[in-house]
């Protein structure tokens, strides 16, 4: 629940300072896919966790099983095939959710190159979020923390064009591996 902090203005002489109560022990976690379709608008798709429990020895981030329900929910609510980008999330290389890709015609998977955030545009959305939904701000809670982070989120599934534009930073660009007619 520690902010990031950005610039901001105040008059001379006086700094500004926001106050955090310290680290928190609370664990979030945020799966995102930005999905791009040419001829139709972009939209994202997330799905947001708290881990009530990593302090006891469990999980501290998504598992394999909650990125299969991620990946059915955007297929039910895309009503088309997924072709995924993946980075190199250990969690992404799991066997198990390789086997569920594997085995189901509707998702094809390609690898990122090892450690190039640089080429993944949901990077693009992180940095959205935390530029313009979390700076400066000294959250109360972690329901506050959860309702900043959605309420952004929102923001940008509505704004197709800052997606767009996450895609447009990674340098990347829509083809289809489909030989076009004549």
């Amino acid at each position: 629940m520690t902010p990031p902090t950005r610039k901001t203005r105040s008059r001379r002489g006086h700094t500004p300072v926001v106050q955090v109560r310290g680290r928190s022990q609370r664990r979030f976690s945020v799966a995102a896919l930005a999905c791009y379709k040419p001829g139709e608008r972009s939209r994202l798709i997330y799905r947001p966790k708290r881990h009530s429990d990593h302090k006891r020895g469990g999980r501290r981030s998504f598992t394999w099983a909650d990125y299969r329900d991620l990946l059915i929910a955007a297929y039910l609510q895309l009503k088309a095939p997924l072709v995924l980008v993946w980075d190199n999330l250990n969690v992404h290389l799991d066997a198990r959710l390789r086997d569920f890709v594997d085995g189901h015609g509707w998702i094809t998977s390609f690898q990122l190159p090892s450690y190039s955030p640089d080429l993944n545009p949901v990077e693009g959305i992180w940095s959205l979020v935390r530029r313009s939904g979390q700076c400066n701000t000294a959250f109360t809670d972690p329901e506050h923390l959860m309702r900043v982070l959605r309420h952004r989120l929102r923001e940008i599934q509505y704004r197709p064009d800052l997606i767009d534009g996450c895609l447009a930073a990674t340098g990347l660009t829509l083809t289809t591996s489909h030989p076009q007619g004549r």
